[in-house]
């Protein structure tokens, strides 16, 4: 079995576009999976295309204009579409807890089709607005619909993180938990000069999408209470509903952010330009663009929040600040722009421990755990 080219059928909302960490790893694993001689066909809305049945999008009141917002669409169950894409395949991986994988997800138990599923979608990012003494309790209660509606279904679970494996041992999900990292390309690796601008600024680079629990407003803030803030230059990779907000709040600064949305080789070009990296976010469940960054040679610092997988790629407490302490995260900016060789001396350093995340690992792995799921349906 081990040996034999699956078919295998990506169960997605969204497919089409890379604006989020979700449908960039969908896209990033079924390339490579392609390239190791597996046929890999999408379930998914958007654009036909060879390899691709396409599904209407699915209108939720309320719900689904919150979601455009955050540049995010639903697929619509249609049975005769899913019945067509599971006829010819061997394996059926999903990747959210939405209708459309739910739905699709009871038809392939019908079918006997084998199944897996991957955890991509933290229930603390949907309620992360909502006021503090009500989150844990919303975040326990989605946790809980998310195993009883849809992971139940699954003997089998990717994990992106140690960090969101344990968090569903804490809330009793008793499938086989599979940790394996959404991967990074080998594109991302460290250049010779790294950090070569010429100019005298102090270039410091952001990735993610721009929404209230990335908190780069906590990076606009800190770089504002730094001692270096005329000489430092931000630069924001992302997309989402914050940005005008974020770009008001950077006026206060005197070089004002720079904020684009970047394909793959330019946001690898912009990185080799940076000094340093920032992850602010409070929620994660692995932080691929953090991991990136590093794979790049640029030192991080990273919000040490306990809802956030990111603080374990952090190699010592240089690395990390307070989660939303903007004072605390300006002494770190600090520190690394006054001590040039010993970040010069850590971005090899960084460099060399993302090779353990590399995409083609991971690819593997999953590849590996598809085997597995195949087997345990005989």
């Amino acid at each position: 079995m081990v040996n034999k080219k699956l078919v295998i059928i990506f169960v997605i909302d969204m497919y089409d576009w890379g604006n989020n960490g979700t449908t960039m790893t969908a896209r990033r694993t079924a390339d490579y999976l392609r390239k190791q001689g597996h046929q890999v066909k999408i379930l998914s809305t958007g654009i036909p295309e060879n390899n691709k049945f396409v599904v209407p999008r699915r209108y939720i009141p309320i719900v689904s204009t919150v979601a455009k917002k955050q540049n995010f669409i639903f697929g619509k169950p249609e049975k005769d579409v899913i019945r067509q894409a599971f006829s010819q395949a061997d394996i059926a991986h999903f990747f959210l807890p939405f209708e459309l994988e739910i739905q699709a997800m009871e038809i392939a138990q019908e079918m006997h089709l084998p199944h897996c599923a991957a955890f991509h979608l933290q229930p603390e990012n949907m309620i992360y607005n909502l006021q503090p003494k009500n989150s844990n309790i919303l975040s326990d209660y989605l946790y809980r619909r998310f195993r009883n509606r849809f992971y139940n279904g699954f003997d089998h679970i990717h994990c992106p993180s140690q960090f969101i494996a344990s968090q569903l041992v804490k809330r009793d999900y008793r499938s086989k938990l599979h940790v394996i990292s959404n991967g990074i390309p080998d594109t991302f690796s460290p250049l010779i000069n790294q950090g070569s601008n010429t100019d005298s600024k102090f270039h410091i680079l952001s990735v993610g999408r721009l929404a209230p629990e990335k908190r780069q407003d906590i990076l606009i803030e800190a770089v504002n209470g730094s001692k270096y803030r005329d000489s430092i230059q931000l630069h924001f990779a992302g997309y989402g509903p914050e940005r005008s907000r974020l770009i008001k709040l950077g006026q206060k600064l005197p070089l004002s952010p720079t904020f684009d949305y970047y394909s793959q080789p330019d946001l690898v070009s912009l990185i080799h330009t940076c000094k340093l990296y920032v992850h602010p976010s409070d929620i994660e469940i692995e932080a691929i663009s953090c991991l990136e960054a590093i794979a790049c040679g640029l030192v991080p610092v990273i919000s040490n929040s306990v809802k956030s997988a990111a603080p374990q790629f952090a190699l010592d407490e240089r690395s990390l600040f307070e989660a939303g302490d903007y004072v605390d995260l300006a002494h770190k900016i600090d520190y690394w722009i006054e001590h040039a060789d010993e970040r010069n001396r850590m971005s090899a350093r960084y460099a060399e421990s993302a090779h353990a995340y590399s995409i083609e690992s991971s690819a593997r792995k999953l590849e590996a755990m598809f085997y597995e799921v195949i087997e345990d349906a005989k």
